[in-house]
């Protein structure tokens, strides 16, 4: 087993490195700042807001560890972003308590699902190229507004977009475009000036066990909505782009931790964890290296 682990130093290699801080970096920077402004949306305390950001965080990076390290494969488990969002539209509709108790509904249901092996049923009525084109169309997005961003901020997005441009012209895997773009990016922000953060007390995150409260109506608006982004979106948009990409990917036992992960967040307030579509993108892609070496991709982010 300690020999198994050994081996795993000769599988580090750089693009697989500088996609995990790209990973990282995409949700300490993007994530995070939305949810504070859902937590404020909602009306929560400090307590809950950092008993919520601390979990998901917390167990995401455990799942994802653990399942990279059985299974060798970038299976990047965070938090579902369009349900962060969904659960900010209902502020004011259910108290927060509802909120936890339907999240922990949609976590049972998940894992109950999951261990039933509903996911792995799923997966193979679904053509691949049709899973990659929901894939595609789900993160299209982000790519139409990185075009934006490049045009109205060029000082910050042109170098880094410059930076990935010269890594594919280099063409050698030892200096990765996805590393020359985070590196291109961080020193246009340190020359502009643009690193200007406000001061802020720092502290150690606490875990709140909050109040739930069981009523239909919040699990019909709630909790089905979330499995639904759960075993959807997770499952066969990222999971799918995994077995694109040639992976053996063990849905139902990804699925059950997937569940077990999201029962979990629930009991310290947090929503329902899921398989990261653009993480998955990032971390499991071309651009994360040699095919059987990209989970280290998943364990830097991690």
């Amino acid at each position: 087993m300690f020999a198994k682990f050994r081996g795993m130093y000769g599988d580090i290699n750089a693009p697989a490195f500088w996609a995990g801080v790209t990973g990282f970096v995409w949700y300490a920077f993007g994530a995070v700042p939305l949810h504070i402004a859902v937590a404020s949306q909602l009306g929560l305390t400090a307590a809950q807001s950092s008993s919520w950001i601390f979990i998901i965080w917390t167990s995401g990076a455990v799942a994802s560890v653990a399942l990279t390290l059985v299974y060798r494969i970038p299976v990047p488990i965070t938090w579902s972003i369009p349900g962060l969002i969904y659960l900010g539209t209902l502020a004011g509709e259910f108290t927060f308590a509802e909120m936890v108790g339907a999240n922990l509904v949609a976590g049972v249901l998940i894992l109950v699902l999951g261990v039933m092996g509903v996911g792995e049923r799923i997966i193979p009525w679904l053509p691949i190229p049709i899973v990659m084109g929901m894939f595609t169309g789900s993160i299209f997005g982000y790519v139409t507004r990185l075009v934006d961003a490049t045009v109205a901020d060029f000082t910050v997005a042109g170098p880094a977009v410059t930076g990935y441009l010269l890594g594919r012209l280099i063409g050698n895997p030892r200096v990765p475009p996805v590393g020359l773009a985070v590196l291109f990016g961080a020193i246009s922000v340190l020359i502009g000036g643009q690193a200007t953060p406000e001061a802020m007390t720092w502290g150690l995150p606490t875990l709140d066990f909050p109040a739930m409260d069981f009523s239909m109506p919040a699990v019909f608006a709630i909790s089905l909505p979330m499995v639904v982004l759960a075993l959807g979106l997770g499952n066969v948009q990222g999971l799918g782009f995994l077995i694109g990409q040639g992976y053996t990917v063990p849905v139902n036992r990804i699925s059950v931790v997937i569940g077990a992960t999201s029962v979990i967040n629930s009991l310290f307030g947090g929503h329902p964890a899921i398989v990261a579509r653009t993480g998955v993108a990032i971390l499991a892609g071309p651009d994360a290296g040699p095919k059987e070496k990209r989970y280290w991709a998943n364990l830097t982010a991690a």
